[in-house]
């Protein structure tokens, strides 16, 4: 399980970048790197590390679930993931 605080930094920085799309997608059209530049570092899309929603694991993250490949293997096994088994043979 990741701190908490990292779960927070990385919602923090979410909602930053929510903020500032339009201001910043606006400067670059305009070619304005100063004006860039004095726009928060947390506010660039790039900077943002996807987690799993539950545990915050940075590592193995699968975007159609959501979650780590850790979790979605205990969801599965759980019958958490409606259509979805493991698979024997």
């Amino acid at each position: 399980m990741a701190k908490e605080s990292m779960k927070a930094r990385e919602v923090k920085r979410k909602k930053l970048v929510e903020k500032y799309a339009a201001k910043r997608e606006e400067l670059k059209k305009a070619g304005d790197s100063v004006g860039l530049q004095k726009l928060p570092r947390n506010s660039s899309k790039v900077r943002v590390r996807n987690r799993c929603n539950l545990t915050g694991r940075p590592r193995g993250y699968m975007r159609d679930f959501g979650v780590s490949r850790v979790t979605f293997r205990e969801m599965v096994l759980f019958g958490l993931i409606p259509g979805l088994t493991k698979s024997s043979w």
